[in-house]
Order: structure tokens, then sequence, then C-alpha cells
């Protein structure tokens, strides 16, 4: 089909001057190609692909990606003037032959000659024939979409459908999720409020994920923590790239330390991933909790402080010698009947 469209489109051979215009019109398309090439082709970037006119320029290189993300396929394209086509419609297929209707992921103008398989996960970056960007983006990769892809302009030729397919091929595989979702946890304090935030892998999957948190204490099932807020969100980041994320927000207690908190992503086709982390919960004690042992140790340090007091004091007293008029009423005070105290207590005459 693209000979047809080069020999009766872009090079008609019908009559001498036909002949001739054929000729000068080959010299030109070598030199333009040859000059093409010289002026692109670089080490580090990838090369475009030319013929007959036409050009694409492709990553070079397999392109790995992961099921339940995406996957972008970058890819621009020209087509000189000299071909007679003008551009209208982008057409991609995947297949490891020869392409077929069959075989299109995405039709431009027209999406019932899609495959059922690819319907709404496959779509143009910059759907703008003039930019002449051909990149696409597959969504909810399974590693069914693994192979080769390749891309076909359609246009009109002098009033005429025509098209052309580019021989070179995007390749990509899909590989097993390994991707684990990032879990952030402040430090925990019991009695406080704290958040748990969980963001899901990648930046971009096309359908939006679910997000579900579950805790375990030890010894137990899992379950949900009882007095919880959570919250989804989606940040844009560029067109084609999200972020998703989920908070869990509690109050921490004693029973959360030690326990195993997970965070499950889950994927269309059934595809999840998880991250568990466990919490470590800070004691601290309420002021009204350490007041009354404060007082008591004081108490019982002025206690203690009293009674060596009063023990100084007693014995201080003890080792006190009386005086002389304390010495002579002890004695008068004596209950013995010895004669010394008889002749005192005879009454005068």
């Amino acid at each position: 089909m693209l000979t047809e469209f080069v020999q009766r489109r872009v090079f008609p051979a019908d009559g001498e001057t036909d002949c001739l215009n054929h000729q000068i019109r080959m010299f030109v398309l070598m030199c333009a190609t040859l000059l093409f090439s010289l002026g692109c082709s670089t080490a580090d970037t990838d090369a475009p692909v030319c013929e007959h006119g036409f050009c694409i320029t492709l990553s070079e290189g397999d392109i790995t990606a992961q099921a339940g993300l995406c996957v972008v396929i970058p890819c621009s394209f020209t087509v000189h003037y000299y071909t007679g086509l003008t551009p209208q419609h982008m057409v991609w297929y995947k297949c490891e032959g020869t392409c077929v209707d069959q075989d299109i992921i995405l039709d431009s103008d027209n999406n019932n000659r899609v495959q059922s398989g690819f319907k709404g996960r496959v779509f143009l970056l910059k759907p703008d024939m003039n930019q002449k960007k051909c990149s696409i983006i597959i969504n909810d990769l399974t590693e069914s979409d693994s192979g080769s892809y390749q891309f076909r302009v359609n246009g009109l030729v002098n009033g005429a459908a025509s098209g052309f397919i580019f021989p070179t091929k995007a390749t990509f595989s899909v590989k097993g999720l390994t991707q684990k979702p990032t879990v952030m946890v402040p430090p925990l304090t019991e009695g406080q409020q704290t958040t748990l935030t969980c963001t899901a892998p990648g930046l971009c999957s096309g359908s939006v994920p679910t997000i579900t948190w579950t805790w375990r204490g030890a010894g137990e099932d899992d379950s949900h923590i009882s007095g919880n807020i959570t919250a989804f969100k989606t940040e844009n980041l560029t067109a084609v790239t999200q972020r998703h994320s989920s908070t869990l927000t509690f109050n921490s207690s004693a029973e959360h330390h030690g326990s195993i908190i997970t965070c499950k992503v889950g994927f269309t086709n059934g595809i999840t991933t998880e991250e568990t982390m466990t919490l470590n919960v800070t004691y601290q004690q309420a002021p009204c909790a350490v007041l009354p042992w404060v007082v008591a140790g004081v108490s019982l340090i002025v206690n203690v402080i009293c009674i060596i007091l009063l023990m100084y004091l007693c014995n201080t007293r003890n080792k006190v010698k009386p005086k002389q008029e304390d010495r002579t009423y002890m004695s008068l005070k004596r209950t013995d009947l010895s004669p010394e105290y008889d002749v005192i207590a005879q009454p005068l005459h």
C-alpha cells in the first residue's frame, strides 16, 4: 500500500514530463533525507527514522513499566511537503508482525475501531495534529500489554484518503508491581491527635486507586482503628501525572504502642501493594498525676527533719546540769525517810 501511495500520489509516471519530474523528485528526496539525517543525529538524543519523506522519532530501547500503573510512549513525526499528504488523524496499533485494523488501540478519528481491552486506557498526550506530536499514555497496565506498538498517520492526498504506517516500532514490557506505598508516621504521644499519610506508588495509573488502613495489636487480627478519620486526596502534578494519598487521623493511646499498621493500595484488575509500619507511642505523664507524688515526697522529708530536730533537742536537754537551787528542791522531794530528813522535819519549840 505504501509503494502504491508513493508511486501513485507522489511520483506520477505518465509521459516524459512525468518521468523527468520523477527523477527530479527522487534527487530532492535523497538530498533532503540525507540533510535531515545529518542535522538531527546526535549521540545523546534519539534520531528520527525517515522513509519516503515521513520521519518519526521514538524512544530508543525497551521501556519497562509496572502492572497497575501507566506508561508513556514519547513520539513525534514530520511529513515533508513533497509527499502531498495533509495529516488529519493518528492511529496506534499493537502487533508483532504486520498490523491490521484488528490491532488498533487508538484512533483519533473513530473510537469504535479500538480493541475493547484498550478502550478508555490509551490517550494522546497532545491531540493537536499541527504540533506533530504522537506521544501516547497507556493506563491501568497489565502484563499482557507487553509488546510492540506501531504508529500510522492518516490524511488526504489531492482530496483522496490515504495514510502511512511508520516502520519503526516502540517496544515496552510490563512487570509485576513491586513499588510499595509511602507511609509517613510522625512522632506519636499518648493522648495527642496524630495524622498518618499513605501515598500510592507511581504518579499515574488511570483509574483512581483504593487506599485502606488496618492495624493489628500483639496477637490480634487485623481491624480498623476506632474513632479515626480518613481522607482521600488527589494532586494533579502535570497533565498526565497525579499523586493519590490518604490520611488517617486518630488519638494516640497506650494500646496503639507496638501495634502494626498497614496501608494497602488497590489498582484495577486486582493488583495490590501494601506497606506495614510499627507504631511507637511515647507515654507522657500528666501534671495532675505527678503533683501528688511530689507533695508526698516533700511532706516525708519535712517529717523526717522534724523528728531529727526533736530527738536532738531531747538529747541536749538531758545533758544539761541542774543549778544549786534545783538540786535542793529535788532533794526535798525525795521520799526516803532517812534520819537526815527526820531532823529537818521536826517542829520548833
